[in-house]
């Protein structure tokens, strides 16, 4: 099989942009893509704030690594022009179900035959999507948990249509580019990682809206009680407030209470967690 050498990634947001500059951090040519040039302008400076954290958090980086990720990556608007080299597709867009099928059957007319298609979707299943790509055997599941760097796993979930070299070569690049493959055995909504992290989060945004404990209660009583660095509600801003939206709204009464009452009160008013300075917290840059 031969390596992936040329890499396309689908969304610029927080983990969209992590997987792109990862990737070229480990000598992979990335395309960055995004639907306008003034969301483009926007990664750029989170592509540069991105080299600053390796150099401060990753060992070596600081000797001219991260900048040289940087001349690795390309942005584009145009998604032809995007995907026509690519060996493989990261899809990082919205957790829109229909967003994504209408993504899909545009990639499918537009990306060369050989490219692979991998969704990072963190709730929905590979399945739900395979018919709209026109290549199911090529297309798969490859999730990221946010800050790769350090919370390295990479989620690899095939359908029963997905070619088994496919899968192996999605593996092996997975290993090439500084992630722990986990190799998930059959479908399952959330793969390993969201289905123990989403029920968490879910309680903790009930304790909110059913007025139990503000999200400064809830995250320190999870830090003291068990030695976690982050309470869930920290960890809803590093995820987005919107990903937290989209899923909460497809969710029971409860969860769509939540995801109201985040909209509501945060999304509505420009505050969408760590990306944006505010959330449930305030950041300082």
């Amino acid at each position: 099989m031969t390596a992936i050498t040329k890499v396309t990634v689908l969304g610029t947001g927080v983990l969209g942009s992590q997987i792109a500059y990862q990737t070229a951090y480990h000598g992979v040519d990335v395309v960055a893509f995004d639907i306008s040039d003034e969301i483009l302008d926007k990664a750029r400076a989170r592509f540069a704030g991105l080299a600053e954290t390796y150099k401060a958090e990753v060992a070596g980086a600081a000797d001219g690594k991260a900048d040289e990720a940087l001349t690795r990556i390309s942005y584009s608007s145009d998604l032809r022009g995007a995907v026509q080299d690519a060996d493989l597709v990261i899809e990082a867009i919205p957790e829109d179900l229909e967003l994504k099928r209408a993504t899909y059957t545009e990639l499918g007319e537009v990306a060369p035959a050989k490219t692979i298609f991998a969704t990072n979707s963190s709730t929905l299943l590979p399945s739900d999507l395979k018919g709209f790509t026109g290549r199911p055997e090529k297309f798969l599941a490859l999730h990221f948990a946010n800050h790769v760097w350090v919370q390295n796993t990479a989620e690899v979930m095939g359908t029963d249509s997905t070619d088994p070299a496919v899968y192996q070569r999605v593996v092996d690049f997975a290993t090439a580019i500084g992630m722990v493959p986990i190799e998930i055995r059959k479908e399952k909504a959330g793969y390993v990682l969201n289905s123990l992290l989403v029920p968490f989060l879910s309680a903790a945004g009930e304790l909110l809206v059913d007025g139990i404990a503000d999200p400064e209660t809830v995250d320190k009583t999870w830090r003291i009680g068990t030695g976690a660095p982050l309470g869930p509600f920290q960890i809803y801003d590093i995820v987005g407030l919107t990903t937290a939206y989209n899923i909460s709204a497809a969710g029971d009464e409860t969860q769509q209470r939540f995801a109201k009452h985040i909209k509501e009160n945060y999304i509505d008013q420009g505050k969408l967690g760590v990306a944006t300075g505010e959330g449930f917290y305030k950041y300082t840059p």
